[in-house]
């Protein structure tokens, strides 16, 4: 095989890197999905649970963050833009940016490219504990200081923090906000139960 003829097979079989923009304008012609390292790792819609409790758990927050003016507060699809050449975008379900990270004020049009303090990953039906728990130890590598990952199967949720063992709650527990919120506490049994 010469060297140009290695050179197509290479090209052929290597993917089309993309960039943030290119999945902007991917979204805005249906397709969903997040980027990493330049390729696009489609999502589907997790279900009726998985959107329940993002709302329930999002309103909690919400309803902490808003008038104590301590910062933004995000929903799944909004996107945080983590690397550069090549790009990675990731989706959490619900993140929180603080005043500091992210002015009140801010009018942003694409993704964030600021590390939120908060994030929140909701294991969907097809996704394996292990695959969750990457989730949240990437987020931490990137420098994220609390990651909650929500198992709805077993109405448990594990605590990451940043340099600290794995903890998890359950609904007898109550969830709180650590450094990050201080102050906010939830308990389960509102986050789980219809």
């Amino acid at each position: 095989m010469t060297v140009t003829e290695r050179s197509k097979v290479s090209s052929a079989t290597e993917p089309n890197l993309l960039t943030a923009d290119d999945l902007l304008r991917l979204d805005s012609q249906g397709v969903r999905g997040e980027l990493v390292r330049g390729v696009l790792h489609e999502t589907m819609s997790p279900g009726i649970r998985h959107g329940k409790i993002v709302v329930r758990l999002g309103a909690k927050l919400f309803n902490f963050v808003k008038p104590r003016k301590l910062g933004t507060l995000v929903a799944s699809d909004a996107g945080v833009w983590l690397e550069r050449d090549p790009d990675t975008v990731r989706e959490p379900d619900i993140a929180f940016f603080s005043a500091e990270a992210m002015p009140l004020d801010a009018d942003i049009p694409g993704y964030a490219e600021v590390v939120p303090g908060l994030v929140v990953e909701i294991r969907s039906p097809s996704d394996s504990h292990r695959y969750v728990a990457d989730r949240a130890a990437m987020w931490l590598s990137h420098g994220v200081s609390l990651v909650w990952t929500v198992h709805p199967d077993n109405r448990s949720i594990d605590v990451y923090r940043a340099g600290r063992p794995m903890n998890v709650t359950t609904v007898k527990d109550t969830l709180d906000g650590g450094d990050v919120l201080e102050g906010f506490s939830c308990n389960l049994t509102e986050v789980f139960n219809s």
